[in-house]
């Protein structure tokens, strides 16, 4: 019967795949690690205490992790010693970079598993995931499925989890040096940068608050510089800003973003890219938070000692999903709906409306005392 054969063929394919995990072993102290993923930004350096928690327990190893082309620039110094390869899983002669090097002893997967095929193909010798990963293939050629936080607790903070351990040192700005700096029209006095653009409209503060609030930066004595990301000049054109202020509307290369925020004396964004890349450099930052969550894209342990505010309107009625990279996490909340007209998306960003001006002037104010 067709039906017959057709479970026999499952069987033996499944039965393959159990022999082809049993003939595997974890190698005791690896010397050739890649950390392969294909992240956004925010996402990517979050990744960082994984790194520094691989730096401590593998001193002498070689650490290689993938990261989007266009985030190359801000890994030139080597931050705990890791080499950044271009990757973006559809470029052609990135993959033949990585099969050109040599054998790998440990992958580790921090988000998608989907990339545990790429590592069994490369030839890594174990590979390390979290658990959950949906469809269930994603998850066949993982070695060592770890679980998920039981507990809520910051990305940093889990995905260091990944490998056993003490907690990696917390971090510090000096122990990631930036890119080189390119010159920039800013005058020498202090600044903050409010930057207003973010990856979706449902995480974008009206443009009258914005004003509201430089006004209130203003008065404390600062300048006010703006930007947004490529395509979003309109973002800034909504707000008005005074014709002598400095702004930035998507011009700007992250090595050049980097010494803006390097320099500035404030970062006042939603939760994006930048809100990260603020703690990174240590620029005193306050993180607007609407349908993410504050807590899994937050400080946490690892970034505690980072000049880091957010705010938020906690809980909100319809920050109510709770999946995280395709898992199912019990104690998460946050929205991933896409802008639009309901029931399936959000036609307004209700939660960054929820967000009063005075709450983010006192945060500041607060941060910056």
């Amino acid at each position: 019967m067709p039906g017959s054969r057709g479970l026999v063929n499952v069987v033996s394919i499944a039965s393959g795949i159990a022999r082809w995990r049993r003939r595997r072993s974890r190698p005791p102290s690896p010397s050739r690690i890649l950390v392969l993923h294909r992240l956004l930004l925010g996402d990517t350096l979050m990744v960082t205490s994984l790194l520094a928690k691989l730096r401590a327990l593998y001193p002498g190893a070689e650490i290689t992790m993938t990261v989007a082309p266009e985030f190359l620039p801000l890994y030139t110094m080597s931050p705990y010693h890791i080499d950044a390869v271009p990757f973006d899983g559809r470029d052609m002669d990135g993959l033949r970079r990585l099969f050109r090097q040599r054998r790998y002893d440990l992958a580790i997967l921090p988000a998608d598993n989907r990339w545990s095929w790429l590592a069994r193909g490369l030839g890594v010798r174990w590979i390390v995931g979290f658990a959950g990963d949906r469809p269930g293939r994603k998850n066949w050629p993982v070695d060592e499925l770890r679980p998920y936080a039981a507990r809520p607790e910051a990305f940093s903070d889990t995905v260091a989890s990944l490998v056993d351990g003490p907690p990696p040192p917390r971090f510090a700005s000096s122990q990631w040096r930036g890119p080189r700096a390119p010159a920039l029209p800013i005058r020498r006095k202090a600044y903050a940068v409010l930057h207003v653009g973010a990856s979706t409209p449902l995480k974008l503060w009206p443009a009258p608050r914005w004003r509201a609030l430089a006004s209130q930066i203003h008065a404390r004595g600062l300048d006010v510089v703006w930007s947004a990301g490529p395509g979003e000049e309109k973002l800034i054109e909504e707000i008005h800003p005074p014709a002598n202020a400095f702004t930035f509307p998507g011009n700007l290369k992250l090595d050049a973003l980097w010494h803006l925020l390097a320099d500035a004396k404030l970062l006042v964004c939603p939760d994006t890219g930048v809100a990260h890349l603020g703690r990174v450099i240590g620029v005193p930052t306050v993180a607007l938070f609407g349908p993410g969550s504050a807590r899994v894209n937050g400080a946490g342990d690892f970034w505690a000692d980072q000049p880091y505010r957010a705010v938020t309107v906690d809980p909100f009625p319809c920050r109510d999903q709770s999946i995280q990279f395709f898992r199912e996490v019990s104690w998460l909340r946050r929205c991933e709906r896409a802008f639009g007209d309901p029931p399936d998306r959000c036609p307004r960003a209700r939660c960054m409306e929820a967000i009063a001006v005075d709450t983010v002037a006192a945060t500041v104010n607060a941060l910056l005392a």
